[in-house]
């Protein structure tokens, strides 16, 4: 939390990207290697489509016009993880606020 929005950025200490931090997250949490674009990311594991996600679940919107320009990781109660935008940092929104409903795309669930 609060690290820095860095564009490319995928480490603490450099700042994250959206998909820096689903990157870095999952290979550190669960040792599981994900591309590292988001449209390459939501080519992976599964939609859990007409399902609420669960923690651990990526959660993609479209935020510039594409369905998928923006992911992050879903960690419960409503609430996902993501490194925003530049200026910004990491942090946790919910997902149901009216900013990122209207956005969302869909939720996928990646397993080993």
């Amino acid at each position: 939390m609060d690290v820095p929005y860095r564009y490319g950025g995928n480490t603490p200490k450099g700042g994250f990207d959206c998909s820096g931090l689903i990157v870095y997250v999952y290979n550190k949490a669960a040792g599981i290697k994900l591309p590292r674009t988001i449209q390459l990311m939501s080519t992976k594991g599964r939609s859990i489509e007409g399902q609420p996600p669960a923690p651990g679940d990526l959660v993609f919107f479209n935020t510039t016009g594409e369905k998928y320009s923006h992911a992050g990781i879903y960690v419960g109660q409503g609430r996902f993880v993501h490194a925003p935008s530049a200026g910004g940092t990491v942090r946790l929104d919910y997902i149901t606020s009216p900013y990122w409903a209207a956005k969302f795309t869909e939720a996928r669930r990646i397993t080993p």
